[in-house]
């Protein structure tokens, strides 16, 4: 059965199902109808089901035409799960978040699973791609497949190969990201290794599912933890009147022995802010109290609530209180040159100012509205940016330093600056590092 199924893998005669066409699912969907006859992207939203078969991308950073071609090569998309009967292959892309408890909430992927328990079948892979806790696909999923009488790395096969893609990253893409991938058997890897050395250009094998999940937590812990040191070390060298980002420049031409990592108003994106609180559950079970993760995760929480404090301060500078004030932020995206909002730090100060008595507005040439998401509901819309609609707010907050904002412009026509992102190397009494 095992060699079927690596027949049709390494001849690329395979269906491919993904399941979840977001940032990581659309992405892998598009790689896969490069090289297998037929791709089928689920998604229980039929918005997007609807715009993929018409090759409207709703993610910025993946063209239309990109996505016109991906069709033409054999991806479709459905709200048909009976479709995953078809499939040789699926492969998990769904999100994995926190409960307001900061515990993992795994909800997503329990649904899933029992959407696609049905339609399971003998000589069939599943891979789990979304970051979770070292143990989930052995003790969550196994146990559910093999309910229906299935035994892995015998009648079905099961591995975990955590998801890399980084939105707006021209550099590195779906292809050319090393792929990590875990099996629960030995036969489980083999067609796990067969699975993705279709679509990626190197496959990275480890001894189990439990090191492949704990490896994709490492990777995000590790610039989580570092960005949690240099967030406390700007907080430090604020007190002292130090500019953090001069120190950075300055460390960073040390040759060997450092890397820099650059402050910020909070973390966000879907892994980073989320990763740590994975691990530090689980070794909650083990007996392990994970003090430095831990410490690292409310440093970097407690970001959003410092700069709101800078705003107030400026603002006071300027005998004005924070309540009334009219603040504009710019950059509603978590990171520069993205349109993904996914646990975006700037949605926080939002929330912040707005409690506080701010009359808050943002601009984003990212993000033309901002649409609803778990924890908030603005209905605001962006605000073009000129003159006089600079100079009309108190403050202006730069949240997130997008390429195409016009700095120069933003500097000589607003009142008060509050930068967070050290883009302005040299300060002047209206702009303050935040």
């Amino acid at each position: 059965m095992c060699n079927n199924l690596l027949s049709l893998l390494k001849n690329k005669n395979a269906t491919i199902g993904i399941v979840g066409m977001g940032y990581v699912g659309l992405p892998l969907a598009m790689r896969y109808a490069d090289s297998f006859r037929q791709v089928i992207g689920f998604d229980i939203v039929s918005e997007r089901v609807s715009a993929i078969n018409k090759g409207h991308s709703y993610i910025e950073h993946i063209s239309s035409e990109s996505l016109v071609v991906a069709l033409e090569k054999g991806l479709k998309a459905s709200t048909d799960f009976s479709r995953i009967n078809e499939c040789d292959a699926i492969i998990l892309c769904v999100p994995t978040p926190l409960n307001k408890y900061r515990e993992p909430d795994l909800s997503f992927i329990f649904s899933t699973i029992e959407q696609i328990q049905p339609y399971l079948r003998p000589k069939q892979v599943v891979s789990l791609e979304s970051t979770t806790y070292p143990g989930t696909t052995e003790e969550e999923l196994r146990p559910r497949l093999e309910k229906l009488g299935l035994v892995v790395g015998e009648h079905i096969f099961l591995v975990y190969s955590p998801e890399r893609e980084d939105p707006g990253n021209s550099t590195y893409t779906t292809q050319t990201i090393p792929k990590v991938v875990g099996g629960c058997t030995e036969a489980c890897l083999q067609v796990g290794i067969a699975l993705y050395e279709r679509a990626v250009d190197r496959v990275v094998p480890v001894s189990s599912t439990q090191t492949a999940e704990m490896t994709k937590l490492l990777e995000n812990i590790h610039r989580a933890v570092n960005i949690g040191l240099v967030n406390e070390m700007k907080v430090v060298a604020d007190r002292m009147g130090i500019d953090i980002h001069e120190v950075i420049d300055a460390a960073a031409t040390k040759p060997f022995g450092f890397t820099a990592y650059y402050p910020g108003p909070g973390i966000g994106g879907h892994c980073i802010p989320v990763d740590p609180f994975y691990l530090t559950w689980k070794a909650r079970e083990y007996g392990v109290h994970t003090r430095f993760i831990e410490l690292a995760g409310e440093v970097n929480s407690a970001m959003p609530l410092w700069v709101v404090d800078k705003v107030a301060d400026a603002l006071n500078q300027h005998k004005k209180a924070i309540n009334g004030s009219r603040i504009l932020i710019l950059g509603m995206a978590y990171k520069k040159n993205v349109d993904d909002m996914r646990e975006s730090p700037s949605l926080q100060l939002l929330d912040l100012l707005l409690h506080k008595g701010a009359r808050v507005q943002y601009s984003d040439p990212h993000v033309a509205r901002l649409p609803k998401v778990r924890k908030y509901n603005f209905e605001l819309v962006s605000v073009t940016l000129t003159p006089k609609v600079l100079a009309s707010y108190d403050a202006v907050v730069l949240a997130t330093a997008h390429d195409s904002f016009d700095y120069a412009m933003i500097a000589e026509h607003s009142q008060l600056i509050i930068d967070t992102r050290g883009h302005y190397k040299h300060t002047s009494p209206s702009i303050i590092k935040a």
